[in-house]
C-alpha cells in the first residue's frame, strides 16, 4: 500500500494527490490519498490507523508538512518514504501562520493555533536512515528553504532541479523513478 500524504492546507483530493493516484491506479498499485485534519495529532492518528490497517509493506509519499510526518512515520515504523519538498522544521515555518487560514482544495477555514505548533515538536526526528528515503527538491521553492532537506537528508537518493516552485512543477517526471524506489 502506498500512502500519499499532503501538505498544510491541503488535502487527499489535491492536483498532485490525483496525479499520483491514477499513476498508481493506472499500473495496479494499492494507493490511498487520505484528506488529514490540520490538527498534527489527529492527521498523525489517521495515518497510523492506515499503517496498521495495511499489515503489508507500506510506502508512503510526503509532500510539504506531509513530508515532516513521512520522516516520523518512516522511522517509527521502518518504511520506506519518498519526500517532495519536504518541511523540515514545519514548528518554525508554520508559526508564522497562526490564526485562521484557509484550505487550498476547498476554501473553507481553519484556526492554525500554537498548540498546533507544539504538538508538531513531538515529530521531531533528528536521525533516520537514509536509505529509506528519496528526496526531491526544487531550488525554486518559494515557502522552504530546500537546502535543509538536503543537509539533512545527504546520503538518500536525492534529486535536487534547479527553479520550480513549492507544489514541485513537473512532479510526473519522475514518477517512474519513485516507483523503481519504493516498490
Amino acid at each position: 500500500m502506498i500512502i500519499y500524504i499532503h501538505g498544510f492546507g491541503g488535502s487527499g483530493e489535491g492536483s498532485k494527490a490525483k496525479a499520483f493516484r491514477d499513476y498508481f491506479k493506472s499500473l495496479d498499485e494499492d494507493f490511498i490519498a487520505p484528506s488529514l485534519s490540520y490538527i498534527p495529532e489527529l492527521a498523525i492518528q489517521t495515518l497510523e490507523e492506515l499503517i496498521e490497517s495495511y499489515k503489508g509493506e507500506v510506502k508512503l509519499i510526503g509532500s510539504s508538512l506531509g513530508g515532516f510526518y513521512t520522516i516520523y512515520l518512516a522511522k517509527k515504523h521502518e518504511l520506506k518514504g519518498v519526500l517532495i519538498n519536504p518541511s523540515i522544521f514545519p514548528y518554525e515555518t508554520l508559526g508564522k501562520l497562526i490564526g485562521y487560514a484557509t484550505s487550498f482544495y476547498d476554501e473553507s477555514s481553519f484556526e492554525w493555533k500554537d498548540s498546533h505548533i507544539k504538538m508538531l515538536k513531538n515529530y521531531k526526528v533528528d536521525e533516520v536512515n537514509q536509505n529509506n528515503f528519496m528526496l526531491l527538491v526544487q531550488k525554486g521553492d518559494e515557502v522552504l528553504d530546500y537546502k535543509e532537506a538536503v543537509n539533512k537528508f545527504v546520503n538518500a537518493s536525492v534529486i535536487a532541479e534547479e527553479g520550480g516552485s513549492h507544489g514541485y512543477d513537473h512532479i510526473e517526471r519522475h514518477f517512474e523513478r519513485i516507483r523503481e524506489f519504493i516498490c
